[in-house]
């Protein structure tokens, strides 16, 4: 069973979004450690690529879960149920914080210089 979500990437030591075999799962790799190899720290990309991963992990997890209810391999609906509403909170939030930072970058946009 999955922990709560952690947005804390010093502690998650979650991953890039892209799975391995994507096009491009190399490159942002690259360029996420070479942004931590500049800054000596966690950049923001890091930490927004480790919450999408997260929230992502989250929500297979919830599928698997009620694929195996379904099915009849578990018959635990207080589990399946608490990884269902974990994964949609957890994709609530990420959503609240993509509508956040939309509205800082129209913000910013609109600052006349």
């Amino acid at each position: 069973m999955a922990g709560p979500i952690d947005f804390d990437p010093a502690r998650s030591g979650m991953g890039p979004i892209a799975p391995a075999g994507a096009p491009g799962a190399a490159a942002l790799r690259r360029s996420a450690t070479a942004a931590e190899g500049a800054e000596g720290g966690t950049s923001f990309k890091n930490i927004l690529l480790d919450s999408l991963d997260q929230v992502n992990r989250l929500q297979q997890e919830a599928s698997q879960g009620v694929e195996r209810l379904a099915t009849g391999q578990t018959a635990n609906v207080a589990e399946v149920f608490t990884a269902v509403r974990k994964a949609d909170v957890a994709f609530s939030l990420l959503m609240e914080m993509r509508n956040k930072l939309m509205e800082a970058y129209q913000e910013i946009r609109q600052m006349q210089v």
